[in-house]
């Protein structure tokens, strides 16, 4: 009876084992595809930073030529890309856009329900980033705006990512 608990205990180590080096063998064989996918993720990333700040390009020159129709059409292209980028910066690059299209319209008030949009998109992917500077940038953006209670939440966000002393 002995040898045989003795067997059971080695064909179950040798089970294990055989298991053990299958998982290693997966995990090599995966991880060059997580690489790649990786790199094409950061391709299709820079791809999208490009489209939406050429869109911006195409509001400001509508708006140098202050045709405001345009300008609206290009930030709706802007705004696309940034959401798919999936980074803070286009967020905050067109709610910016935006209230300058809302200052040439003469509806500055009416810009700016758009542009806190942006913003509070940049909020999420910048505290999910865990980016101080990009923390720090929205709780400006939200200042701007006159919204001072979540820009002071951004802030004290920012200084717990990223302590810095007294900011100016």
């Amino acid at each position: 009876m002995a040898h045989r608990d003795g067997s059971t205990i080695l064909r179950t180590s040798v089970a294990a084992a055989l298991i053990g080096l299958a998982l290693v063998a997966a995990v090599m064989e995966v991880h060059p595809d997580l690489a790649a996918h990786e790199e094409r993720q950061a391709a299709e990333r820079l791809r999208l930073d490009r489209l939406w700040t050429a869109h911006l390009a195409t509001v400001d020159d509508a708006l140098a030529r202050h045709d405001v129709s345009a300008a609206v059409g290009a930030w709706q292209d802007a705004y696309g890309a940034a959401l798919a980028s999936r980074g803070w910066e286009g967020m905050i690059a067109v709610g910016d856009a935006f209230l300058r299209i809302g200052a040439e319209a003469g509806s500055l008030p009416g810009s700016r329900p758009n542009a806190r949009q942006a913003y509070l998109n940049a909020l999420i992917r910048a505290h999910r980033a865990g980016s101080a500077a990009g923390m720090r940038r929205t709780a400006e953006a939200f200042a701007a705006l006159g919204d001072e209670a979540v820009a002071e939440h951004c802030f004290a966000v920012a200084d717990r990512l990223a302590p810095r002393g007294p900011r100016s």
